[in-house]
């Protein structure tokens, strides 16, 4: 089973979500899904002019994350502006808050983005099953303020992973 992808900060939500090129019928028109997260980067890095270690911090990824969402988002709008296509604004994988969750009956702690908070009609505790379930805000303050110092790193080093010997080489 696939690692879930983590969820990427983003800043603010954008005004505008669809650009179409001048003189091209609607109907006929292909486009280009920019992601979100997509649209951050490019924010982050061309407009606000972060560097790329600055960009993954600020979206709570690793650098070469960073990096992997920045060149999606730079052919798709490359291809936009030179073969005439539009540009639609939606999805991907973000969040605008983290919130640590912590079960007043058990003590269980875990995160969540405050969006799937306000989708659900309860939340319960993974441990216990209780209703008694609290945000710490002070978490979600100290997270912004404070973020990992190596957001996003891989999956660590299981048997046979690593840069040892392994079948080929013996």
């Amino acid at each position: 089973m696939p690692r879930p992808v983590k969820w990427r900060r983003i800043a603010q939500m954008p005004d505008h979500r669809y650009f179409t090129p001048e003189g091209v019928e609607g109907k006929s028109l292909d486009e280009n899904i920019l992601k979100i997260e997509e649209l951050e980067s490019i924010r982050l890095k061309d407009l606000e002019g972060l560097d790329q270690e600055s960009c993954a911090t600020a979206m709570r990824v690793s650098r070469q994350t960073f990096q992997r969402i920045y060149n999606a988002a730079k052919i798709k709008v490359a291809d936009s502006l030179i073969n005439g296509k539009a540009i639609r604004i939606q999805g991907g994988n973000y969040t605008r808050n983290i919130c640590l969750l912590v079960c007043e009956n058990c003590g269980y702690e875990w995160e969540n983005k405050v969006e799937n908070l306000k989708e659900m009609e309860s939340v319960r505790c993974p441990e216990c099953g209780d209703e008694r379930v609290d945000c710490d805000r002070r978490f979600e303050q100290d997270y912004r303020e404070n973020p990992p110092e190596r957001p996003g790193m891989g999956r660590g080093r299981g048997p046979g992973m690593g840069r040892g010997r392994n079948r080929r080489n013996r």
